[in-house]
């Protein structure tokens, strides 16, 4: 299957991953707790997940299936050879349980363990981002960069680890960090999303102490595509295989800026 092909049919897949969440009805009643601090789980994030399964395995039958539900989370050895997507049908569940906004779909399809392939699709303003590897990042079809502006005139992003509690003191140090260097802070409760803001160029910076691959791997390439640096907070590459600390940065954000000031465990 050609390239542009492949992408298509994971964007139909995304868009129509979007409508099953715009149909939803009744949520806190569906949803249902996990393992960890405020973990949840609703009806449709199984609904969405059993939808792309069958709509990807379709689109390209030999690729693995990595997703956040149901027991199909583990990255595999095998998944470092060949395709593999890898998805999150609902990123920012607390989000979908309460009515705040936003909420989105990540599917990344990777390629000998890294992503090669990204989508990530916000159904409530129908804003579709998309990148394949070495071939930049779009917006509905338009291309996208990060800012060129310096860190001092952007918004950073950050996320909370919210199923690490014991992260959290690290994390709000960090934003005692970056505050008084930056506009101000954002948490929006979707990491694909505040990855994707980078990418926007709606802000210069973003941080999660700990993110699960699906979380990462569509937007993370897509800002990647779009001139972002992302890394893990150390400074090393992502992983692309399992957990990891996130820090993407804009264009325009100086490499003095883009780590903490203050030491990271």
């Amino acid at each position: 299957m050609e390239t542009k092909e492949l992408l298509s049919g994971v964007e139909r897949a995304a868009r129509e991953a979007g409508r099953i969440m715009l149909s939803a009805d009744d949520v806190r009643a569906s949803a249902t707790a996990k393992a960890g601090h405020a973990n949840f789980v609703t009806v449709y994030d199984k609904r969405v997940q059993a939808y792309l399964f069958e709509a990807l395995s379709a689109l390209l039958p030999e690729a693995g299936f990595i997703g956040e539900e149901d027991g199909a989370d583990t990255f595999t050895d095998a998944d470092r050879h060949g395709f593999a997507f890898c998805v999150d049908p609902i990123d920012g569940t607390s989000n979908f349980l309460t009515g705040l906004r936003p909420s989105v779909t990540s599917i990344a399809l990777l390629r000998d363990g890294a992503p090669f392939l990204g989508v990530v699709y916000e159904p409530y303003r129908g804003m579709l981002l998309s990148a394949i590897r070495g071939g930049g990042a779009f917006l509905n079809g338009a291309p996208i960069h990060s800012s060129d502006e310096p860190l001092a005139r952007s918004l950073v992003g950050f996320g909370t680890a919210p199923y690490r509690p014991e992260l959290a003191e690290q994390t709000f140090a960090l934003c005692a960090d970056y505050l008084p260097r930056c506009i101000d802070l954002r948490r929006s409760g979707s990491a694909a999303w505040d990855l994707c803001a980078v990418a926007m160029g709606n802000t210069g910076l973003f941080y999660e102490m700990q993110l699960q691959l699906w979380d990462y791997a569509a937007a993370g390439l897509i800002a990647e595509e779009a001139g972002c640096r992302i890394t893990d907070l150390s400074g090393a590459p992502l992983p692309w295989d399992g957990p990891s600390s996130v820090i993407c940065a804009s264009r325009g954000v100086a490499q003095e800026d883009y780590f903490p000031r203050i030491p990271v465990k």
